[in-house]
């Protein structure tokens, strides 16, 4: 008689205080996010430019989803849950400073990155460039967990996992250049040319950001069917080359605009 053995299932993460935090203030990130569209279809405006409420919907929808999904994936790693928890609360705080950043200055009327208008400005935008550095340090501190030691969870999660947080750090680098090059430009005295500075890398930022959610989203997804483990290495694999060559032409466009 032939023995069978039952279809493993991924592991469930432990629901942590910081884990249940996360998740409750990534939610709370993307109903502001909603909240802001609304807003904009009342209000009206740019949707495009410096001072727009493109600003805080945009951050309050990617913020909350990356807050949510950084909390999930990295229930997979091998990392500490002391340390996990305490990079997650940090991530979550600075989540929020980030978003309720840019939402003050977009009731203000003024932009919020790079602007040094008045001394309340300058503080504003070097609050939120302290944050963004934060927001590097954590997230390359759970990549590195991710690349040292082999993740775990259901077949195809472990590449879905390096492949993510890999093109996540490519996000963090293009979210640096914008930074750099607008405060060079900003600080020469080109305040104009610093604000439209960062639109050739607005796409390879975004696109780079959310693999973390999305290729461990299929990973998961396809954990659920009865497709046998190399069809979904197989789609994982493919999905994750795809993946690369969207962040690859985001950032071919981008250089070609900056020649």
């Amino acid at each position: 008689m032939a023995i069978t053995t039952p279809r493993t299932r991924p592991p469930r993460p432990r629901r942590r205080a910081a884990e249940r935090l996360s998740h409750a203030t990534g939610a709370l990130l993307v109903l502001s996010g909603l909240c802001h569209l609304v807003v904009f279809a009342v209000d009206g405006g740019p949707w495009d430019g410096p001072v727009s409420w493109r600003k805080p919907v945009t951050f309050g929808l990617s913020f909350g989803l990356t807050l949510i999904a950084v909390a999930w994936v990295t229930s997979y790693l091998d990392i500490g849950a002391r340390a996990r928890a305490a990079l997650l609360t940090v991530f979550a705080a600075d989540c929020v400073v980030e978003v309720g950043g840019i939402t003050l200055q977009a009731w203000r009327g003024v932009p919020s990155h790079l602007n040094t208008g008045t001394g309340f400005d300058t503080a504003v935008a070097m609050t939120l460039a302290a944050g963004g550095a934060v927001l590097v340090a954590v997230l390359s501190a759970f990549a590195v967990a991710a690349f040292r030691r082999r993740p775990a969870g259901p077949t195809g999660m472990p590449l879905a996992l390096r492949s993510g947080f890999g093109l996540l750090l490519v996000a963090l680098l293009s979210g640096a250049a914008m930074i750099a090059r607008g405060v060079v430009l900003a600080r020469t005295g080109h305040q104009e040319a610093a604000y439209a500075s960062t639109a050739p890398l607005k796409p390879l930022h975004g696109v780079s950001l959310h693999a973390v959610l999305v290729l461990p989203a299929l990973a998961w997804l396809m954990s659920r069917t009865r497709w046998s483990d190399p069809a979904k290495t197989y789609i994982l694999r493919a999905a994750a080359a795809l993946y690369t060559l969207a962040v690859a032409a985001a950032a071919l466009r981008a250089l070609l605009t900056y020649r």
